[in-house]
């Protein structure tokens, strides 16, 4: 038996064969070759190849997020461009080098070609066409697009996964993930407990690739990653599998159910969403809104900033697929750990500290318009709000507004339907929000608190690192009397208040909820039964905010 101990960050416990990420190599090195012919024949078939795999993308995009398949078939197009393929039919002859490098080279060529356009959306295509070139270049070499490739479940094991990686990943495919990095509030620990499926991190260098296809077992309870169980612990991991798949059977019963106290107490039961495709998990958890939209998976997941009609197609289709239900769509929120190369954003001692979030938007109005008239543009098709991030003063709440004014009488003058009473929220994430957040609940219509980035703010605890351990503590009393300072807050001017950091999801903690009066719990979908479970156990007058004591 092989135990590797690691951090269980997302519960439960998954059985299957490892499988290990394999990025691929991006350095293409020039080849002299002799049989041109034999080069153009590769190409042609690395061709047909990225044809196929893109019309397949197009078509599983256009059942999500219906028109935004055009993206894919219009990388379809520019592979089988004439003057494209021209080009690198070119190279090949004229320097009788490997299909790989002609490529590489002609994407390379009309992507600067493209970029010295006076027309803003052929400068957009730059980063299109080399796109479509590596992933012709990947075909031609073998390469794994993503670096996932596998006809059977599996558990992916990597070092740790960026967030442009993890929307590449087909999640059919996987039934837990182990990394040697990472921490409770890593993507991948995030990823996981939206997936609803068992997840360790911080497995370390013993986490090995020679291991790839054992069949293992992972418990993201105990963070421990078994190769080979022996007897006592293969009927250990045996029965946990068998009661929890009793659990979700009896967690069914909970679909349909008011999500209400003994006692009357209705607190809305959300979900926290970073993709298009995550919609079919709240709908199949019976979330009843979506209380936080990461809207920078858009940004994460191109070459270059999503235009007006990208994103605008992206919030439709979310709207319109919850049916009238609350949509909280997060304006973009990058920076610190999520960052995006096209940005050209300066590199920072302390990224956490410094530009990210809101005060890009600010300083970057163009950006921020876009993504405005995307939103509004998006709220005349269900019911859509908008909350700004890492709000810290009442000054950025109004340019905000002001923004958000200017946006509207844009629209209005064009013609183009929107909701004028679209909800504006801001999260509360910062200790600095939580002291006047009085003020900031005269300007907006909700509050929604971010705990991770609250619980590092104000325990001045990296919420990436490992090591910190008990000093990251999300219990602690401070953390929850800032929760109440920023409710009564609320309260007191009449809006309401929601909690959509990973705290929200932890049960134990949910009778100090209770007592503090959140009104709204926005979490991972797959932690919506049990929660409501809980709740329709609970009495909401004997709840106590003993927890806020030291």
């Amino acid at each position: 038996m092989i135990t590797i101990q690691g951090k269980g960050v997302s519960a439960g416990v998954a059985k299957g064969p490892l499988y290990f990420l394999r990025r691929p190599n991006t350095r293409i090195e020039k080849q002299t070759v002799e049989d041109t012919g034999a080069e153009k024949r590769r190409l042609a078939a690395a061709q047909t190849e990225s044809v196929r795999q893109l019309e397949e993308l197009a078509e599983k995009c256009r059942d999500e997020a219906e028109d935004a398949a055009v993206l894919f078939e219009t990388h379809a197009m520019f592979v089988e461009d004439e003057d494209f393929v021209a080009c690198i039919e070119e190279q090949l002859e004229e320097e009788a080098c490997n299909a790989e490098y002609a490529v590489e080279q002609a994407g390379e060529q009309f992507a600067v070609m493209l970029a010295a356009m006076d027309d803003p959306y052929m400068q957009a295509r730059a980063a299109d066409i080399k796109d479509v070139a590596r992933r012709i270049i990947n075909n031609l070499t073998g390469a794994v697009s993503g670096g996932f490739d596998t006809d059977e479940p599996v558990i992916l094991c990597a070092d740790d996964l960026a967030p442009s990686e993890t929307l590449q990943l087909d999640k059919s495919k996987i039934l837990g993930f182990v990394t040697k990095k990472g921490s409770n509030n890593s993507h991948t620990a995030i990823l996981a407990r939206t997936m609803g499926i068992p997840a360790v991190c911080a497995a370390g260098d013993a986490l090995q690739e020679g291991y790839t296809g054992r069949l293992c077992y992972i418990d993201g309870e105990t963070g421990e990653l078994i190769i080979d169980p022996d007897p006592i612990s293969l009927a250990a991991l045996t029965e946990k599998l068998g009661k929890q798949a009793e659990r979700k059977q009896l967690l069914e019963t909970m679909k349909g159910q008011k999500d209400i106290t003994l006692d009357g107490r209705e607190i809305m039961l959300y979900c926290n969403i970073g993709s298009l495709e995550d919609v079919s998990a709240v709908q199949e958890n019976d979330g009843q809104g979506i209380g936080l939209f990461r809207s920078e998976f858009l940004y994460l997941g191109a070459k270059t900033y999503p235009t007006e009609e990208e994103q605008f197609l992206a919030y439709r289709a979310v709207a319109a697929a919850m049916q009238g239900k609350r949509v909280i769509i997060r304006t973009l929120d990058i920076g610190a750990d999520k960052q995006v190369d096209y940005f050209r954003m300066e590199k920072e001692v302390n990224p956490a500290l410094g530009m990210r979030a809101i005060r890009i938007c600010l300083n970057r109005p163009e950006v921020f318009r876009t993504q405005l008239r995307a939103l509004y543009r998006a709220s005349a098709y269900g019911k859509v709000a908008i909350m700004f991030p890492m709000i810290t003063s009442v000054w950025e709440v109004r340019e905000c507004k002001r923004a958000c004014h200017r946006v509207m009488a844009e629209l209005e003058k064009e013609g183009v339907p929107f909701d004028r009473s679209t909800e504006l929220g801001i999260m509360i994430e910062t200790p600095a929000s939580v002291l006047v957040a009085d003020a900031l609940a005269e300007e907006v219509d909700f509050f929604s608190v971010g705990t991770n980035d609250l619980i590092q703010y104000t325990l001045a605890c990296d919420r990436q690192s490992n090591d910190l351990g008990k000093f990251y503590d999300p219990h602690h009393p401070a953390v929850l009397r800032a929760l109440k300072i920023a409710a009564d807050a609320a309260h007191r001017a009449g809006k309401w208040i929601g909690i959509c950091g990973e705290l929200a999801a932890d049960i134990g903690l949910l009778p100090t909820f209770l007592a503090i009066g959140i009104d709204e719990l926005s979490v991972t979908p797959s932690a919506v039964l049990p929660l409501r479970a809980e709740l329709r156990r609970s009495i909401a007058k004997t709840c106590t905010l003993d927890m806020l004591k030291c």
